[in-house]
């Protein structure tokens, strides 16, 4: 039997602003057209709210560390955030995406939820790392317990699922590493470590200032495998009577690494810019997927 959550209404229709919890959450983390989106599409209504619930928390906090430019009205959000956590396990969540997350509750797992926080914590903290130890932890607070968090929505059987899903997910922050880089620059923040640039000899300059070579191209080619490694590490961690309930991450990974693909082949331009997959591309790749796996 799947560990899953008893059916739950839908969160309430909220009269000041005529948007729904769900509605809000939806709008946040997976309109139309987006990865997501895709990812989520064929699951079952109840566990689709679920899940994309928890990536519009999770978006709310990414927001809050990239889009501030006061780091102590940063840290008063984030508290807030951890008070809000707090408050969703006491049943009496105040935001849109908590309320969304309540009849949900049983799915979900507190320290989870506050190590987020932490690797979220930690982004506000610094904006490089010095070695790969230092990077590492950030992922795995940021992506690993997050990872736990969906297989734990999606609903598993065997724990080795936890451990499946905690690699996949650093695969998939890897990814956004490569495809974010030169967006991540212009705010300041190089998430590829300080002794990783040194041994390609690419200057944090480099970076900062947009200057592709090919340095940078061996630079991120390592980066790549790196990903597609830990995606291998995890398939085979994934238990195979959980493939079926965990199809909705592993179809976002299929359309992550798809991208990571195609910037491999662009030589990695994404210092000037930010690629993308088509919807249609991701539609195929999510039904694709979602059919291998049922």
């Amino acid at each position: 039997m799947v560990k899953c959550w008893p059916a739950a209404p839908a969160a309430t229709h909220n009269p000041e602003t005529g948007v729904t919890p769900d509605q809000y959450c939806q709008d946040k983390a997976a309109q139309s057209g987006s990865s997501l989106y895709y990812s989520f599409l064929f699951l079952p209504q109840e566990r689709r709210r679920a899940i994309t619930a928890l990536h519009a928390w999770r978006r709310e906090l990414e927001d809050l560390v990239h889009d501030s430019h006061d780091a102590g009205v940063a840290h008063q959000r984030l508290d807030w955030w951890r008070g809000e956590v707090r408050r969703l396990f006491q049943r009496q969540p105040a935001h849109p995406v908590t309320q969304a997350l309540l009849p949900h509750l049983a799915a979900l797992n507190e320290a989870d939820m506050s190590e987020v926080l932490d690797g979220m914590e930690m982004d506000l903290n610094q904006s490089r790392y010095l070695d790969e130890i230092g990077l590492q932890r950030f992922c795995q607070s940021a992506a690993g317990a997050f990872g736990r968090l969906n297989a734990r929505v999606l609903g598993y059987t065997d724990d080795a699922t936890l451990a499946h899903a905690e690699k996949l997910w650093l695969s998939l922050l890897r990814v956004h590493i490569v495809r974010d880089i030169g967006e991540d620059a212009r705010r300041g923040r190089i998430y590829i470590p300080v002794d990783t640039l040194q041994r390609f000899e690419v200057p944090a300059a480099d970076i900062l200032q947009s200057r592709h070579s090919d340095r940078f191209v061996a630079l991120m080619t390592e980066q790549a495998a790196r990903a597609r490694a830990l995606r291998q590490e995890a398939m085979a961690l994934l238990p195979r009577k959980d493939r079926r309930a965990q199809r909705a991450v592993l179809v976002l990974s299929a359309i992550s690494h798809a991208l990571l693909d195609e910037i491999e082949a662009s030589h990695f331009q994404v210092l000037h810019q930010r690629i993308a997959l088509t919807p249609l591309r991701k539609l195929w790749i999510a039904w694709r997927t979602w059919m291998k796996f049922a």
